[in-house]
């Protein structure tokens, strides 16, 4: 299976009040390994980034004025993402985005659908993990992954961050390759998290009734010392 894992970020929350996305990253996992193929560009949304949306990624208007706009990036994005499968964290913003920009084209191109499939981290997170925080920093801290490096949102990173916690969220068996053995593009590292197929089934010895009973007698000594 190919899988894109994706981020944006905008210009604000709704692309139905004129919000465009500013800035898209996205890596590619096949057969649950990074392959080092990314995708990552920078927007001029022909509009103002609000003032709230600059102190969560950090993106100004003056940096944004000599980026290409949605139009001349279109063809290359939909290249790298026809056919796979999106992982993206709250996949109704971001896709909401992505249509609202492909509506804009005015050339037929469609939906994001269309081309993809959408599988939403966040959903998969409230179901193995109901109750708690689920958004990306939460997710790092549970599941130990480095995200010290995230001082604003950012696409690309956020979208390596979440390649990362999606392979161990839903990882299985697992084996960990040394740091180092593998980089991908941009100087980012690989986890190296790969599933173990055809794994042996795990061989249960079970006590005998002497072992039961000593082991029995033990707790016993234990537990009265616990509450003396």
């Amino acid at each position: 299976m190919r899988q894109i894992v994706l981020d944006t970020e905008t210009t604000g929350l709704d692309p139905a009040q004129g919000h465009r996305i500013i800035e898209i990253g996205a890596v590619e996992v096949i057969r649950r390994k990074l392959t080092g193929r990314t995708f990552h560009v920078y927007i001029n949304p022909q509009r103002v980034v609000e003032q709230e949306a600059i102190e969560v990624h950090g993106i100004t208007n003056e940096f944004l004025q000599d980026k290409p706009v949605f139009a001349q990036i279109a063809d290359d994005f939909l290249n790298f993402i026809e056919g796979a499968e999106l992982v993206i964290h709250n996949a109704a913003f971001d896709v909401g985005f992505m249509n609202h920009e492909f509506a804009l084209l005015r050339n037929g191109t469609g939906k994001t659908t269309d081309y993809c499939t959408v599988l939403d981290t966040l959903m998969l997170a409230r179901e193995m993990r109901p109750g708690q925080k689920n958004n990306l920093d939460a997710l790092c801290r549970a599941y130990g992954i480095d995200n010290s490096n995230r001082t604003f949102h950012g696409a690309l990173l956020d979208a390596e961050l979440l390649a990362d916690v999606y392979l161990m969220m839903t990882g299985g068996q697992t084996k960990l390759e040394l740091a180092g053995q593998h980089k991908h593009q941009k100087g980012s590292q690989n986890t190296g998290w790969t599933r173990i197929e055809n794994k042996p089934a795990l061989k249960v010895v079970r006590a005998n009734a002497d072992e039961e009973q000593a082991h029995q007698q033990r707790l016993a000594i234990i537990d009265n010392h616990l509450w003396q």
